[in-house]
C-alpha cells in the first residue's frame, strides 16, 4: 500500500510542475482522490491489484492466440503477472518484448508498453494494437533487409 501511494504523490508532484492548468486541476483531483480511496478503503487496492492482473492474463491469452502465426518470439515483462524475458526488472513497467531472428545470426528486439494503454483501452483493442506493432516491426525489418521494393515484389 505505501508503494501505491508512493507512486500517486509522486504524479500529483509531477502534475504540479506541469505548466498546463487545465488538465493540472483535473488530474491532480484524481490523484488525490485516489490516494483518499486507498487510505480509507485498503480493500480496494487489493480489489485493482486483482482486475489489474487478471486483465493482463486475458491480453497475454488474447496475444499469443493471434500471435500463432507470425514469426516473432514474444516475452513479456508484467511485474506480478508473468515475465518471461531474464531482462524483465521488478520496477519495469509493463511491456512486451519482440524478438524477431531475421537470420541465423541476427536478431532484431523492440519493446511495446502495455501501461497506461492497457487500463484506458479495451483487452481486443490492445491485443489489435500488439498485433499490429508486430506486423509493423517484421515490415521494417524486412524492408531494410531486402530494400524498400521488397514489398512491390510480393504484391506484383
Amino acid at each position: 500500500m505505501k508503494k501505491e501511494i508512493k507512486e500517486s504523490l509522486e504524479e500529483i508532484v509531477e502534475l504540479l510542475h506541469d505548466t498546463d492548468e487545465i488538465v493540472l486541476d483535473k488530474e491532480v483531483k484524481e490523484k488525490v482522490e485516489n490516494v483518499l480511496a486507498i487510505l480509507n478503503d485498503p480493500t480496494k487496492l487489493a480489489r485493482e491489484k486483482k482486475e489489474y492482473k487478471d486483465r493482463m492474463e486475458e491480453i497475454i491469452g488474447l496475444v499469443n492466440n493471434t500471435i500463432t502465426h507470425m514469426d516473432v518470439n514474444v516475452d513479456y515483462c508484467i511485474p506480478e503477472v508473468a515475465t518471461t524475458s531474464d531482462s524483465c526488472g521488478i520496477l519495469d513497467n509493463p511491456h512486451i518484448v519482440l524478438t524477431y531472428a531475421v537470420d541465423d545470426y541476427t536478431t532484431r528486439t523492440r519493446r511495446v508498453s502495455l501501461g497506461k494503454a492497457a487500463l484506458q483501452s479495451s483487452s481486443q483493442d490492445l491485443t489489435q494494437h500488439v498485433a499490429l506493432a508486430i506486423e509493423e516491426f517484421k515490415n521494417e525489418i524486412d524492408n531494410n533487409r531486402w530494400g524498400k521494393g521488397h514489398l512491390q515484389r510480393d504484391v506484383g
